[in-house]
Formats: C-alpha cells, structure tokens, sequence
C-alpha cells in the first residue's frame, strides 16, 4: 500500500471514530479487524443502554474464553429476554461475536457442519417493535482461505415487522491498523433508526487496552455500560479478551 493510500485511509477511520462522539446512541457495536503489527486479529464490542433494565448489565468471561452479559444487581432486572446472553464463544474454530443470543445459533450451526450465513439465515431482528432492532454479528477464522472476517446485519425494512433485510459483508484480507465498524443504530430517536449502508472503516491499535480506551472514550458517557477488546493470533495460539465495565 503506498503512503499515500495509507493516508487516506487513515484520515477516513480516524472521521469515523471521532462521529462516535458526537453519536449519543449508536447502540451496540462490533468493529473486526486487524492489529498495525499484522500479528492479530482484534474484535471490539460494546453494549450501551438507556433504560434502567438494559443498563444493569455487565460483561463477565468465562474459563473457556466465551462472555456473557449478566445483571450487575439481579434484584432490578425485569426482563431478560434481550439483554442477558453470549457475545463472544468459539466454536469449530470460529471466534463468534454477536449483539444477541444468535451467538449460540451460530457456534451449534458450525459445530454442525454449517456457516456463518447458514445460522443467520435462520434468525431475524429482534422482536421489540417499534425499534426492530438489528442483529449484528461477526465472525473471523484464523486460516480461512475464502474471509480474513466476516460482518452481517439482519435488519426490519423500513420498520416493518414483517420484512427483513439481510446483509453479509465478507472481507478476504485484513488491512493492518484497521477495522471495520457496524452498530445497531444510526443514533438516538424514537423508534431508533437501524444502521445504514457498509460498516465504517475505523483504527485499531496494537495494544488492546489503547483500543479498549479509545473506543470507550467515544462513547456517550451516560449512556456506556461495557466494552471487550479480543485478540486473536493470526498465525494460531491463545486469544486474549480485555474488559471495561462501568463502574
């Protein structure tokens, strides 16, 4: 890549990543891609919330590398349904992460022999009208020759209940230094508007707690509640996960 290219995309993830500022609620988010050394993979995730219900939550891993959202104080949660769930296993290889429990649907659909766009076609969004709210979810495979990683967002056309909209964003090489960025929402409103168009090219660091602050500091403070930065070697070995919860 010449300086020159380098540059330009620089200039463009750096404009996507300061609009996070000024983005009140742009709802959960998954940004993949790869470290500026070229040695990792790197997946980001976060939740926000506006409700009480939605911000009692927090990410808590688990031994065998997956997290779970859990209630911070199990006395105030009032429905489950949507919020408590998997966003990040591993399954036949595959480091899943996901804004809903379509984790699971995709971690059995590849342990039997499926794919990553088999699962989703399987799922649509979430059932909690007027919003509909996407289902976003990402997937890499270290050693895949067909992706590097691969995004998707399942979607309501134009708020209809009955319609779904299903995008798959395949990326066959990594570009070191970079991510690519996809959210629920294109910010707050009522309903709240669904993600549009591709997801947003954005910079990732080599250290995950630097990408970790980033991103957390971008994000509206009120509305934050966690935020996981994974680590994936390229080249095979153990996957890191570091985590913020609000305190």
């Amino acid at each position: 890549m010449t300086t020159i290219a380098n540059l330009h995309l620089r200039a463009e993830a750096e404009a996507n990543a300061e609009a996070l500022k000024g983005n009140r609620y742009p709802g959960r988010g998954i940004i993949i891609g790869m470290t500026p050394d070229g040695t990792r993979f790197m997946q980001v995730y976060w939740i926000m919330g506006r409700s009480e219900n939605s911000r009692n939550r927090i990410f808590v891993l688990e031994a065998d590398g997956s997290v779970r959202t859990e209630a911070r104080d199990p006395a105030k949660l009032t429905d489950p349904s949507l919020i408590i769930y998997y966003p990040v296993r591993v399954s036949g290889g595959a480091h899943i992460v996901t804004n809903g429990d379509q984790t699971d649907t995709i971690a059995e659909t590849m342990t039997n022999g499926g794919t990553f766009e088999d699962a989703l076609r399987t799922r649509t969004f979430e059932p909690d009208a007027p919003n509909f709210t996407p289902r976003i979810s990402g997937i890499v495979r270290p050693g895949d020759p067909s992706a590097a990683y691969k995004l998707a967002i399942l979607k309501s056309t134009r708020g209809i209940g009955s319609l779904t909209q299903r995008h798959y964003f395949t990326y066959e090489q990594p570009l070191p230094g970079f991510g690519h960025l996809i959210t629920t929402y294109q910010g707050d409103g009522n309903p709240l508007p669904s993600f549009e168009g591709e997801p947003k090219l954005v910079p990732l660091f080599d250290d995950p707690r630097q990408t970790l602050d980033f991103y957390w500091e971008r994000l509206d403070e009120e509305n934050r509640i966690s935020l996981l930065v994974k680590t994936i070697p390229a080249q095979g070995g153990e996957a890191e996960i570091t985590i913020r919860n609000k305190e």
